[in-house]
C-alpha cells in the first residue's frame, strides 16, 4: 500500500509534464503554461482518484487562493481542473477537454469556469 502511494505522485508528474511539455506554452511560472499544468494536474488526480484531494493541496499549497494574484489564479484553475477530470468520459476526453480550456482562457478572465493567467508582464519562463 505504501509503494502505490509513493508511485501515484510520480505518476500524476509524468502524466502531466509530458503533456505540458508537448503543449509547448508561453508563460511557464504565471501564464498559459502554468494555468495548463495545473487544470491538467487538478484534472488528472480528480479524474483518477477524487476531487476531494484536489481541494486539500489547494488549500496547502495555494492557502486556499488567498495571499497574491498568482496563488488565487491557481486555486482557480485547480477547481476547474478538478471539475473537468471528475466529469470527463475517458482519460483522452478529460485532457482535450483541459486543453481546450485553456486554449479558450485568458489575462485575467473574470468567468468561474474560464481559465485565467496573468498579464505577460508577470511570466516567467520556470518549468514549474
Amino acid at each position: 500500500m505504501c509503494a502505490l502511494l509513493a508511485a501515484y505522485p510520480i505518476f500524476v508528474f509524468a502524466t502531466v509534464y509530458a503533456q505540458w511539455f508537448a503543449a509547448d506554452l508561453p508563460g511557464g511560472r504565471n501564464g498559459p503554461a502554468d494555468a495548463y499544468r495545473h487544470a491538467l494536474a487538478s484534472a488528472t488526480v480528480a479524474y483518477t482518484a477524487t476531487p476531494r484531494w484536489v481541494d486539500w493541496v489547494t488549500a496547502v499549497m495555494e492557502r486556499g487562493g488567498a495571499g497574491n494574484e498568482s496563488r488565487a489564479m491557481d486555486a482557480h484553475n485547480n477547481r476547474i481542473g478538478a471539475a473537468i477530470g471528475a466529469q470527463a468520459e475517458s482519460w483522452s476526453a478529460m485532457q482535450a477537454h483541459v486543453l481546450a480550456a485553456v486554449q479558450a482562457g485568458g489575462i485575467r478572465a473574470a468567468g468561474e469556469n474560464t481559465i485565467t493567467w496573468l498579464p505577460p508582464e508577470r511570466w516567467q519562463n520556470r518549468l514549474y
